[in-house]
């Protein structure tokens, strides 16, 4: 797509359809650190797992009737499955013990941890100013974590093995999204991540007697599934390297939502690390463009 064309209505309908979907994760990130303190994480994931499966399904049944939808490669989509629910269970033990703003801010290294994959594992040549920005991310994250520092635990490191699962799951994304329909994908995730989840719940399931858990379940079901739609409308409107440095909006909205509804803004040393892993990741977004390459990330999914 031309320059001229992101600026055109369908272009800028990206755009604010992604900056939409990220409001949704933040909003369900929030939501999760509030439900964590009533409701068992594996019940909580779960719900939002269900919700989204079926979502889905009523939303492809008009089309498609009761029969699977057509995939090419169902052990891929079984492993992108199960990636997603191991980054939404780590995402969910993190936002217990970690502010949102923090969290997301960590978890959004995700597309210059890629780089690192990509240069690992793939043998891809990466620039010394990518190398640079990869390590300004880096950087950026151990001020948030401060290692050795008296706010320090063991559950700062949770993020960044989400970082890493959710790392593999863009780049599976980002392979089967050549051949795959994305509600094809949609639909497999939910109910993979259904299934997994369905075999812990007897073990964590807990009567609510507030009817204000249930509501929080029921949005954060709403907000994932939602978000997730918003993103594959955004991606199918807009090229990817024009919508990534929006991503990092998500950081601010994360930010909004840890102060409304637990009074925490972070202080001056975690702010530094938060605009450092924003400017790096544009930065990343930006260099992509330049050089020609489209990065496989996308918002972190919880």
């Amino acid at each position: 797509m031309s320059a001229d064309a992101r600026t055109r209505p369908g272009g800028l309908a990206g755009i604010a359809l992604l900056v939409a979907a990220v409001a949704c994760f933040a909003v369900l990130d929030t939501t999760t650190k509030i439900i964590s303190l009533g409701v068992p994480l594996l019940m909580a994931l779960w719900a939002r797992y269900a919700f989204q499966a079926i979502a889905t399904t009523l939303a492809v049944l008009p089309k498609r009737g009761w029969a699977l939808p057509p995939t090419a490669h169902p052990k891929f989509q079984c492993l992108r499955g199960v990636l997603l629910l191991t980054s939404s269970a780590l995402a969910f033990f993190s936002l217990r013990y970690m502010p949102v703003g923090e969290f997301t801010a960590i978890v959004m290294i995700t597309p210059l941890f890629m780089t690192l994959l990509a240069s690992v594992t793939l043998g891809e040549r990466v620039s010394m100013l990518r190398w640079a920005l990869v390590t300004g991310g880096f950087v950026g994250t151990l001020i948030i974590i401060r290692p050795g520092g008296e706010g320090f635990s063991w559950a700062m490191l949770l993020p960044l093995c989400l970082v890493a699962s959710n790392s593999w799951f863009q780049i599976l994304t980002s392979r089967m999204a050549r051949t795959e329909d994305p509600i094809t994908m949609h639909f497999y995730t939910g109910w993979i991540g259904t299934l997994l989840a369905s075999l812990a719940l007897p073990f964590v399931w807990t009567t609510l007697d507030s009817w204000t858990l249930w509501a929080g379940l029921g949005l954060m079901g709403l907000m994932g599934t939602v978000g997730h739609f918003m993103m594959i409308l955004a991606y199918a409107r807009t090229p990817v390297s024009t919508l990534t440095p929006f991503l990092y909006a998500q950081i601010a909205f994360a930010m909004l939502g840890g102060w409304l509804a637990f009074s925490h803004v972070p202080d001056d040393l975690s702010l530094m690390g938060m605009l450092m892993i924003a400017v790096c990741g544009a930065g990343g977004a930006w260099l992509a463009v330049r050089e020609g390459r489209l990065p496989a990330a996308q918002a972190a999914e919880s």
